[in-house]
C-alpha cells in the first residue's frame, strides 16, 4: 500500500498536516525530537563511560606471584 505513494503523494500529505497543524507547531515538534535525539546519545554514552569504568575497576592482577615479588624489590 505505502509503496505506489510517490512523490505527488508526499508532497500531498506534507501541505495537509502543514495545514492542519501550522508551521510553529510542527517546527517545535522538530525541536522537542532533536532534542530527545540528542539526550538519548548522551544516556547511551554515559552507560558506555560506566560499564568501562565498571570493567575496569573488577579488573584482576592475574601476574604470578613471584614476578609481582620482582617487580617490589
Amino acid at each position: 500500500m505505502l509503496n505506489n505513494i510517490g512523490l505527488p503523494g508526499l508532497l500531498l500529505i506534507a501541505v495537509v498536516v502543514l495545514v492542519l497543524f501550522g508551521r510553529g507547531k510542527i517546527s517545535s515538534l522538530m525541536g522537542e525530537v532533536g532534542k530527545g535525539i540528542t539526550s538519548f546519545k548522551k544516556g547511551v554514552n554515559e552507560g558506555k563511560e560506566e560499564l568501562e569504568t565498571a570493567a575496569m575497576e573488577e579488573a584482576k592482577d592475574i601476574t604470578p606471584e613471584a614476578e609481582a615479588d620482582k617487580d617490589k624489590a
